[in-house]
């Protein structure tokens, strides 16, 4: 006998997993449905029951799937006890019990049972289940989890047998004859089996005799419950609502207000920018507008800045603060737009319980002080910290005890009480209701809101009847996610991009659905629009000024608070008027003076007088402590052993700094300035950022955190948003716009904001870009009034364009607070953060009151660290690399030759040429070119290095400046000199000095032209031509493009030439430590190879005798290649290799290795690795050898095992007969003889291993033939359209090839070349395949001439094709004729003639030879041709030559 039953159910569990006993936890049953059939699937009875609820409702989320109200159960339904008691007598009847997803049914029915104490037995039966892995393959329908077919619901099973569906599906009644014929279906096929059914083996024959043929619907009568329930609704429908009076309250006199508004920063949820937001409330006349995103309050500062600067509010603020003083006899005013901070959270039931998921319902909370504000920031900080589980969640028990200063509203349809209302039931939400009135008394408000959506409705109408019922106020709001109708299309593509999804899916809930808001009204509607749609509810407008009226209005903004520094108790000072200062300002000019003794020795009145100078400003702005904590943590650093930069900024202009060692460069004897010194009445605080070798700067965090507490210190959020290219790729993404047009699109933009393009006029458009750039404006323009999909592209990124796309952190700022974080200002989490993490942005946290260090990890200092450390272990020498003279003619030499390739901030091939040129014999020129060609003015440097040279005449425009400009040749180069001229010429104060080079640094080219009427006037006050006057500013206009500040450029100056004295001193283990700091970047390691092969230094390959875990230097001082750059070979396999070397000695075979290191931290892989690599080359066998396979085991393996073997008997103290040692009688496997690979086999074997080749390259034999004849090397062609019309000549291997067919059957090809810079696969088609298929095989080297065309088939596309391909080896002889040497005048010697001489006369040959003299000063050149030599252009004579300094080659 089979049981089939089906319920249907006030809804879902909150977790499947809960045992049926947890009665709060499973749905109640509203109808239950069964049939009983015999074993030949004959009809016993067939029973239908609605329950009728007690104590609970039917929500209307579960209404809406199966039809059946609560109107409708109390009505027609049964006693649940009488319903139990049948369904247990048919139980008793049957063997089986059969369902669709049966285990959800029989937990509905046992936890019923449970309720009303009967014994659990449910569970004892067999079940028989049609909704399986196995009816999942009967069906095969995709979708499934981890790329299974999806389990079929019991339509989709029902279509799959029968062909077609069934009527009224989640109607119990129906859903069992639907049930009931597909499982007699399936057990006619023979789907189950005889050990399932617990039959003999012929059950299933019989069972199919008796029926041959497709199993019928059994017809029974049902009620249409849908239809029924609308029949007593209308019934029992209501008069109009009781809250309605309209007809008596004209509304005209009272101002509504949107108070639950999404900004960007709901991240991918809504395109309301929050200054627009502002905005448009005021252009409303709103008399305010709220603040209330998605959990978070990344917003907040923002928001508030944006009410405090409305210049309508600014106006409000000058009148008051008039009236405050006296000096005006009015009253005060209300602001013109009030800004009410809110957030809208998610309520769970327990923040803490992570086992199952609970994203909880939300809740809106407004602040009505700054103490409301403390709280919802502590409440967004617990959701996010130790509430996330899939979305921040908080609990009650949170809002209890954070609710002071807050109002809190219902949320609309998705609130935590509107969940209940429509899932759970009325009881329960009127609980919760209850809950929420109680905590919150009379800031407990009702949110009705009117989208025009159906659960609003329902929603709505229970609400209406619980505020009148509680006495509770309700409130109008339109929930707004957008600020204008018609943008809610671009809002929706917006959830799109959030979502992954293709606009054109249908929205909707389950696989194949994506959300989207019903329709288009989420939007910022007038206040007339609001009054309309709210007429009959004029209280919910009228209350609205309340709310505001509990509102006060605050700025988050506030001075910096740092934390309390531990001062020495003699430097206490009883009358320091501020307590959190007392000793500060004492202490730290104790430290300064002390510092100074130890810098200078003898402290002059100069010296004297700047730090007494800067120590009062220090103490005038109130930040002694600032001072004294980065001293701290600086010097804490150098104890740990982790390299401190010399500086940073202009920070390094600080005198005091320098005493107290935060930073190593002199500012007096660098006339450097710290501009915050220059002006004392700049109350701020300083901005002292400190470089830390990036091995170390985590740290010296560490340090931090466990100084202060982990709760003190955060990391600082960054905000992605969408710019303009980034909004048009997600908007074409999501409309499904064909990949290469969105990416011709997105190519095709000019420098400027979508949003400004088309703001602004044609003629405002050729202000704002040049030629070019102004006509892709124009094309941009004509493309977005077309009627298409790339219109529509174009127009709806134009909408989101600025949107918060992610977030993510500072790369290396830093924030120390006083006392817990989350106390001053909301904090969050991210994935790629250990520390918290400030809600609040880098443009605002200090505003907000926070210390923030910028902790920046400089890799060059790390560099220069482990250079000294090899330099230690070689030659025993102690290098302090901030006491080396910076004087050093061998290092002068580097920089005067270009040979800075590794050298901080100087290794660009355009600074190479220009130190060539400028022979810099001076610090102050490295500081001059640092800063002259790193930002720019690049247009200067040829005038700097002609009067350097004295090739040009220093010119001042007025003789005065001639004081400040000396050290430049009388170009303005540094920030500083601005400043120091501006005082000079025209009077400036400090101030305003300091404000110019605000203007300048910030490029703030308003603020330029408010400064530049001062200046000229103060120029002719104190006698100087206005006319020269004049041309000084504009001079200083073009140079504020650029500006850059002295301080910044010593400190990076001297970096740089601490990197170049170790490379020109000690180039082996400098190009070691700078190659083990790239170990990651393939093309870097690659180039830097090269580089040492330039010098003459050996890179040898990795060897397990000789080699560390980073590059290292030999004693014949080569490089030695690190074990930690082979992949698979870990870090523990690499210490247990070079700890038991440095133990024991070398290894002297393979055998010795495997017996004496732990082989638990090398794996084969490892041993695998080294192999390939060339790390075992020392032991004297071919690579090949080690993975000869004899017995099935290659030799490596053999050795392996024999390590371990020898290693298992030590470790057993076993002995032979002979009372020996065990290992003498375990014979070493026989190396295998083989063959060795060839070049290529062995070189790319090095390549999958490490990334690059390390022994050679294969295109070493053909250097003369890429250096001469490619003009591009295949990195440089990647980018199309900046080579379109250009002749492209290319060398390389090929590395991949493939001869395929079209999906017309036409054979094509695909060919991969690779240089030494990276790799292109061509597409050969047509007519090219046949014609370049004799070069397509792998390991030739090829020749190509290529051009870049459009595509054929593809307008708008470009393509490299090839226009002719020839041999590598056949060139030289086909094509060179002469090389040429480029020498400078100023270069021309005796000896380099001798040399060229020399080595010609070594190589004679039948090239011509040809000499380029370049006059640099004068601007010509000599061409030469030498009829004395021609030469042999091999290899060996070309090294040679380049090898000669001075000069340059070229074939052709």
């Amino acid at each position: 006998m089979y049981l089939i039953f089906d319920t249907e159910t006030t809804g879902l569990p909150r977790s499947w997993k809960a045992p049926f006993t947890d009665v709060d936890n499973w749905p109640r049953c509203v109808q239950i449905a069964w049939q009983i059939h015999d074993k030949w699937g004959e009809l016993i009875e067939t029973k239908d029951f609605l329950i009728r609820p007690d104590g609970y409702d039917v929500p209307y989320d579960a209404e809406k799937i199966h039809g059946i109200s609560t109107l409708l159960a109390q009505e027609n339904g049964h006693d649940i006890e009488d319903v139990l008691v049948e369904f247990k007598k048919a139980l008793e009847s049957v063997e089986f019990v059969v369902g669709q997803n049966v285990g959800f049914d029989i937990n509905i029915m046992s936890c019923e049972f449970h309720r009303f104490g009967y014994d659990p037995f449910l569970n004892t039966f067999p079940l028989l289940d049609t909704c399986t892995e196995a009816t999942a393959i009967i069906c095969q329908i995709p979708g499934g989890r981890g790329g299974k077919f999806k389990l079929p619901n019991l339509t989709e099973l029902h279509t799959f047998l029968f062909g077609s569906a069934f009527d009224e599906a989640h109607n119990a009644t129906a859903d069992v004859v639907a049930t009931t014929r597909c499982f007699l279906e399936l057990l006619r096929k023979g789907h189950y089996s005889v050990d399932q059914l617990n039959k003999d083996k012929d059950y299933l024959t019989q069972f199919q005799s008796h029926n041959s043929t497709v199993i019928e619907s059994v017809q029974l009568k049902h009620l249409n419950l849908k239809l029924e329930s609308q029949k007593l609704k209308d019934l029992h429908k209501k008069e109009t609502s009781e809250n309605s009076d309209s007809s008596q309250i004209d509304l005209s006199e009272y101002s509504f207000s949107h108070l639950h508004n999404h900004s960007q920063y709901s991240v991918l949820q809504s395109t309301s920018q929050v200054y627009n937001m502002v905005e448009k409330a005021f252009e409303l006349n709103m008399p305010a507008v709220a603040i209330t995103d998605v959990s978070n309050m990344y917003g907040a500062f923002h928001f508030t800045k944006s009410i405090f600067d409305h210049p309508a509010n600014k106006e409000v603020i000058e009148h008051n603060k008039k009236v405050e003083s006296g000096d005006l006899k009015e009253e005060m005013k209300e602001f013109a737009i009030k800004g009410v901070l809110g957030c809208e959270l998610l309520i769970c039931t327990n923040h803490l319980d992570k086992s199952f998921q609970d994203n909880g319902s939300k809740m809106v909370f407004l602040c009505k002080n700054k103490d409301g504000y403390h709280n919802l920031s502590k409440m967004s900080s617990i959701a996010f910290v130790d509430g996330f589980y899939y979305v921040p969640r908080i609990d009650k028990e949170v809002v209890e005890k954070y609710k002071e200063g807050l109002i809190v509203l219902s949320g609309g349809s998705r609130s935590d009480i509107a969940d209940l209302i429509l899932n759970v039931g009325e009881k329960q939400a009127e609980e919760t209701f209850l809950w929420w009135k109680d905590t919150f008394q009379d800031d407990f408000y009702i949110e009705i809101v009117r989208h025009g959506i159906e659960e609003e409705d329902i929603v709505n109408e229970v609400m209406l009847r619980f505020a009148k019922k509680h006495n509770v106020k309700i409130l109008a709001s339109n929930e707004t996610y957008y600020l204008e109708k018609e943008d809610a299309n671009a809002h929706d593509i917006l959830l799109c991009v959030k979502e992954g999804e293709l606009q054109s899916t249908p929205k909707g809930r389950g696989r194949g659905f994506r959300y989207g808001l019903s329709n288009d009204e989420y939007y910022f509607k007038s206040q007339d629009e609001m009054k309309s749609l709210f007429a009959d509810l004029p209280q919910a407008i009228i209350n609205i000024e309340e709310v505001l009226s509990k509102v006060e209005n605050f700025h988050l903004k506030r001075d910096v608070l740092l934390p309390a520094f531990d001062i020495p108790e003699q430097f206490l000072n009883e009358q320091d008027a501020d307590g959190g200062k007392r000793g500060e300002n004492a202490y730290l000019k104790h430290i300064t003076f002390e510092g100074a003794k130890k810098r200078y020795g003898t402290i002059t009145d100069e010296i004297e007088e700047r730090l007494l100078f800067e120590l009062k400003t220090i103490e005038n702005s109130g930040y002694p402590g600032y001072f004294l904590i980065v001293q701290d943590f600086t010097s804490q650093a150098r104890l740990m052993g982790v390299s401190v930069g010399p500086g940073r900024g202009s920070a390094a202009g600080s005198a005091v700094a320098y005493c107290i060692e935060i930073t190593n460069v002199d500012p007096i004897k660098y006339d450097l300035l710290f501009e915050r010194f220059l002006n004392p009445d700049r109350v701020s605080l300083p901005d002292i950022d400190i470089d830390f070798d990036d091995e170390g700067r985590g740290k010296i965090i560490e340090w931090v955190v466990n100084k202060y507490g982990k709760n003190q210190v955060a990391q600082i959020i960054t905000y992605g948003t969408m710019a303009a290219k980034s909004a048009i790729r997600d908007t074409a993404r999501v409309l499904d716009l064909p990949l290469s047009e969105a990416d011709k699109l997105a190519k095709s933009l000019p420098e400027i904001k979508l949003k400004k393009l088309f703001g602004l006029d044609e003629k405002g458009l050729k202000e704002k870009l040049n030629g070019e750039q102004y006509q892709q404006a124009q094309e941009i323009i004509k493309l977005s009034q077309e009627d298409n999909l790339r219109s529509d592209t174009i127009n709806q990124a134009t909408i989101l364009e600025g949107s918060l796309r992610n977030i993510g952190i500072h790369a290396c700022g830093v924030i120390i607070t006083p006392d817990d974080i989350s106390k001053f200002v909301p904090v969050t989490t991210a994935k790629d953060a250990d520390l918290l993490v400030t809600q609040f942005d880098n443009s605002v946290v200090e505003d907000a009151g926070m210390l923030k260090m910028d902790f920046l990890g400089l890799k060059n200092l790390t560099i220069i660290k482990d250079c000294c450390k090899i330099i230690k272990h070689i030659h025993d020498v102690d290098i302090d690399i901030d006491a080396i003279p910076l004087d050093d003619e061998l290092t002068y030499e580097l920089f005067q030759n270009g040979e800075t390739n590794g050298i901080f901030q100087f290794e660009s091939v355009g600074m190479q040429k220009n130190l060539k040129l400028l022979k810099p014999d001076k610090f102050d020129d490295l500081i001059a070119m640092n800063a002259l060609y790193r930002p720019g003015p690049m247009e200067y440097i040829p005038d700097f290095i002609a009067r350097k040279h004295g090739h040009e005449d220093i010119i001042y425009d007025l003789p005065e400046m001639s004081e400040f400009l000396a050290d430049t040749y009388g170009i303005t180069v540094y920030q500083e000199q601005v400043m120091l001229l501006s005082q000079s010429l025209a009077g400036f104060s400090k101030g305003d000095a300091d404000v110019l080079r605000k203007a300048m640094g910030k490029k703030i080219f308003a603020l330029l032209q408010k400064l530049k009427p001062k200046f000229l006037r103060g120029c002719e006050e104190r006698g100087h031509d206005v006319e020269i006057a004049s041309k000084i500013w504009k001079d200083w206009e073009s140079f504020a493009a650029y500006a850059f500040n002295k301080s910044h450029s010593t400190c990076y100056a001297l970096i740089a030439f601490q990197t170049a004295y170790l490379k020109a001193h000690y180039p082996a283990e400098y190009m070691a430590a700078y190659l083990t700091h790239n170990m990651n970047d393939i093309k870097k390691v690659t180039f830097y190879m090269e580089e040492c092969k330039r010098m003459g230094i050996k890179v040898l390959g990795p060897d397990v005798n000789e080699s560390f875990y980073k590059f290292a230097v030999n004693k014949n001082g080569e490089i030695r290649f690190g074990l930690g750059a082979i992949k698979g070979v870990g870090e523990g396999a690499v210490e247990a290799i070079v700890n038991e070397r440095q133990e024991s000695g070398n290894y002297i075979s393979i055998f010795e290795l495997t017996k004496r290191i732990d082989l638990r931290a090398a794996n084969k892989r490892a041993f695998e690795s080294l192999a390939n690599s060339g790390a075992f080359d020392s032991f004297g066998h071919l690579r090949a050898s080690y993975f000869v396979v004899e017995n099935e085991m290659t030799f490596l393996e053999k050795a392996i095992k024999y390590g371990a073997k020898h290693q298992q008997n030590e470790n057993s103290s076993q002995v032979s007969l002979f009372g020996e040692a065990s290992d003498l009688i375990l014979l070493e496997p026989k190396v295998p003889i083989c063959e060795p690979w060839p070049m290529l086999i062995r070189l790319n074997r090095e390549k999958e291993v490490v990334g690059f080749y390390i022994s050679g390259h294969p295109l070493d034999d053909y250097k003369l033939e890429m250096s001469s004849f490619c003009n591009l090397n295949i990195s440089q062609i990647k980018d199309l359209e900046a080579i379109k019309g250009r002749d492209v000549r290319i060398g390389g291997m090929v590395s991949e090839v493939e001869h395929r067919f079209t999906k017309k059957g036409n054979p094509f090809g695909t060919i991969t070349i690779e240089d030494y810079h990276d790799s292109i696969t061509f597409f050969l088609f047509g007519e090219d395949y046949p014609k370049y298929k004799p070069y397509m095989t792998e390991g030739w080297f090829l020749y190509a001439q290529c051009r870049v065309q459009d595509k054929k088939w593809k307008e708008g596309e470009l393509e490299m094709k090839i226009v002719s391909v020839e041999l590598l080896s056949e060139i030289k002889e086909k094509t060179i004729r002469s090389v040429l040497l480029k020498v400078n005048l100023e270069d021309l010697s005796q000896n380099l003639f001798e040399n060229i001489s020399e080595l010609c006369e070594e190589y004679p040959g039948k090239h011509n030879l040809k000499f380029v003299v370049n006059d640099y000063k004068d601007g010509y050149q000599v061409g030469l041709r030498s009829k004395k030599y021609k030469v042999n252009l091999e290899d060996t004579f070309l090294n040679s030559l380049k090898q000669i300094s001075n000069i340059d080659l070229e074939i052709n």
